[in-house]
């Protein structure tokens, strides 16, 4: 019989290596070398990671175990039962860490002025100044009720903050329950005193007169907290009506949407411990275990304030506690003024954020909505921003005449909503909007400018890693290309044909295109290097590794001598190390000031090398469960640059972590010169913008290659 790949032991579990990436998003709220404003910051992130995990992946979990499932993850052979009691064992102490950060940020905040104050802490004019709000300005807005016979318990929303409370009456016990009213502000500020900015979160205040607000009853207990609910809609579940017709994507999204709100509660917590009775009301009105139930006594259990807290402070204190600002600059390889469409026409182009601005690439959208030997526009759009220039482009390219196509996704998580409203612009404006595939998303990033030159098509292709969104373009790390690279052009061309027919099998000479022809490319490229023994080498940069497949692949390959350098953000269900398997893998995290998003790949070293850039991690969702592009980098200008990222990450030694054999991470050893990648790489960015020229003086080269010169390069 075969052995188990998981008792091999150079796999583990992805839950709870998720689990260990956010406690590296909380180890930067414990750095003290980050300035105060950001660490907070970082415990906000750290929050909402957390709730979003158990929206999604703990609440799939839950519904495998609720109907009986027994069969088990491939990577630890845990059922989805052991791995929910796992996860929740590993979240317990998160909080308490949390807590403790909390409670040390929040000390040193106080001491530069931003005082967050408990009720008890509060001087008697204090008091008298937050109840004279409470009654005129939070109390009619309030909508308390208790639950009896009469007044059945209301659907809770899911991270909506309620006060609770154990009331008696005659000899009879009732919930009662405070919902945060939505109108006001979840922070009060108090008049300012010596310079010194002080407030009281508003769940504090409901806390405190909620004796007041049932004052004909007696108060037992109260407690602040909210619910989390499962969030894993599946819009696979209803692919048709009851007579047979196909639904309209977008009204069984909107509807998707609705059911999203009332699924079951994964997840409560509260803002302090509570009695054992209280705590089975909780269990049994909820439907949940103990383990269930999580406490955090300092933490907010919503800090959605985080971004903005700085703004009470005087502009030069929040500047000396926030990270330097940064803009993004002019591209390297574009001079100020050139037009990217022209540019590119010529050679193929790189792009480079947040170290260098989306805004070339959106004047490009914005010059072919407008230029005469434009003929059309096509764009995949997974995510945007609220507010998204990009849109305004489109629509006036489709308004003045050209042939505009947006494959939008409206299962983007969280964000169909968004997407739902700007598609109804879109199609408005006449552009023609496809909405992509029942059982595939469209995760790709590429757009494609046809145009007439010289009485000839031309394409000019742009394909990225990451989405168009203006906003995370400041603060995620992506590459992109844009190339007139007629190969790559008629690929691009041939792939939007195919996604308008439902053609998820088409054949593409230059690109590889999940779900169907990108995982087996892949493979092949890992296997030529595995054939070199060790002469091979890979080094790929994504945010997270499980699929299986790539895991035995990068296996074999470490087994037969090829070195392997994995820069992996998130997830990695690959352990390093292991003796007699991963021997030659290397794993490198880094969590810094920007989101690492980009994915690269490389095989193999100098002339020989493939280089490629992708939309896809190497996650079993992405190879073969989207619709996934990845686009050969031919130019050497271009592959300079990519190595110029991959090295700055592996020559860091401030922000990254190494991952070791038993799934944890460490720092490495400190060294004489300490190496910041996205330090280094905003600085050369600014150097290059400086400069107006791709070329780098030999002084400033010299000390680029001095920094990451690397033994084969």
């Amino acid at each position: 019989m075969t052995e188990p790949i998981w008792e091999k032991g150079y796999t583990q579990n992805r839950e709870l290596s998720w689990l260990q990436f956010n406690a590296r998003v909380l180890e930067e709220a414990e750095d003290e070398t980050v300035p105060l404003l950001e660490r907070v910051k970082f415990l906000s992130i750290f929050t909402s990671n957390l709730d979003e995990f158990y929206m999604i992946r703990v609440g799939s979990l839950g519904d495998v175990a609720a109907l009986g499932g027994h069969g088990v993850d491939n990577k630890s052979g845990l059922t989805a039962k052991e791995q929910l009691e796992r996860i929740y064992a590993a979240t317990a102490p998160l909080y308490e860490r949390r807590d403790r950060v909390f409670r040390r940020v929040e000390r040193e905040l106080g001491a530069e002025g931003l005082q967050r104050l408990r009720m008890n802490e509060l001087t008697q004019d204090e008091h008298h100044y937050i109840r004279q709000l409470f009654r005129t300005a939070i109390q009619p807005l309030l909508s308390p009720q208790i639950v009896d016979a009469h007044h059945p318990f209301p659907h809770l929303a899911s991270k909506t903050l309620h006060v609770g409370v154990r009331l008696s009456r005659k000899k009879s016990e009732f919930w009662g329950l405070i919902p945060m009213p939505p109108s006001v502000p979840e922070l009060l500020f108090l008049p300012e005193q010596n310079g010194i900015c002080r407030y009281v979160p508003l769940e504090e205040v409901l806390l405190f007169y909620a004796d007041s607000v049932f004052e004909m009853y007696s108060t037992l207990e109260k407690v602040v907290f909210c619910v989390t609910r499962n969030a894993d809609i599946n819009p696979d579940d209803e692919p048709f009506a009851p007579d047979g017709r196909e639904i309209d994507l977008r009204a069984k999204m909107e509807k998707l949407l609705r059911e999203r709100r009332r699924l079951c509660v994964v997840r409560v917590e509260l803002s302090a411990p509570i009695s054992g009775h209280f705590a089975e009301l909780f269990r049994k009105r909820f439907d949940i275990s103990g383990e269930q139930i999580f406490v955090s006594c300092e933490a907010p259990l919503c800090m959605d304030y985080a971004f903005s807290l700085g703004e009470h402070l005087p502009e030069a204190r929040r500047a000396a506690l926030s990270d330097p600002p940064f803009t993004p600059q002019q591209p390297a390889m574009l001079l100020p003024g050139q037009s990217l469409l022209r540019a590119a026409l010529k050679r193929d182009l790189f792009l480079s954020y947040p170290y260098e601005s989306m805004e070339p690439f959106l004047q490009m959208v914005r010059e072919a909505a407008n230029a005469p030997d434009v003929l059309s526009i096509r764009i995949t759009i997974y995510r945007l921003a609220r507010k998204a220039k990009l849109v305004d482009y489109l629509c006036a390219a489709a308004e003045n005449g050209k042939d505009v196509t947006v494959l939008i996704e409206l299962r983007a998580r969280f964000d169909e909503q968004n997407n739902i409203d700007w598609s109804e612009r879109l199609e408005e404006a006449g552009c023609k909007v496809l909405y992509g595939f029942e059982d595939y998303k469209v995760h790709s990033k590429i757009c494609l400018i046809t145009l007439r030159e010289r009485g000839a098509l031309r394409h000019v292709t742009q394909i990225g890693t990451g989405n168009y969104n203006e906003k995370t373009a400041k603060q995620y790390t992506d590459v992109s290309l844009v190339t007139a690279d007629q190969n790559i052009g008629a690929d691009a061309a041939a792939f939007f044909s195919n996604m308008a027919l439902g053609n998820l099998e088409g054949s593409y000479g230059t690109l590889l295109v999940a779900p169907h022809q990108l995982k087996k490319p892949i493979l092949a490229r890992i296997e030529e290097q595995t054939a070199l023994g060790p002469n091979g080498y890979i080094l790929m940069k994504f945010n997270s590794l499980t699929d299986i497949d790539v895991i035995h692949a990068l296996s074999r390959a470490s087994q037969a001598g090829v070195r392997v350098e994995l820069i992996i953000r998130g997830i990695c269900c690959l352990a390093p190390g292991v003796p007699g398997y991963t021997d030659n893998i290397t794993v490198t995290s880094i969590v810094g000031r920007f989101l690492e998003h980009s994915r690269i790949f490389c095989f193999g070293r100098g002339e020989q090398e493939h280089v490629y850039i992708s939309s896809a991690d190497m996650m079993t969702r992405n190879t073969v469960r989207r619709v996934e592009i990845a686009c050969p980098i031919r130019s050497p200008e271009i592959h300079r640059r990519l190595h110029e990222i991959l090295d700055a990450m592996l020559a860091d030694t401030v922000k990254a972590r190494v991952l070791l054999p038993d799934g944890t991470y460490t720092k490495k050893p400190p060294s004489y010169e300490p190496v910041c990648a996205q330090v280094l790489l905003m600085k050369r960015a600014v150097e290059a913008a400086q400069q107006q020229s791709t070329a780098v003086p030999q002084k400033k080269r010299s000390l680029w290659e001095k920094l990451f010169h690397r033994k084969g390069r």
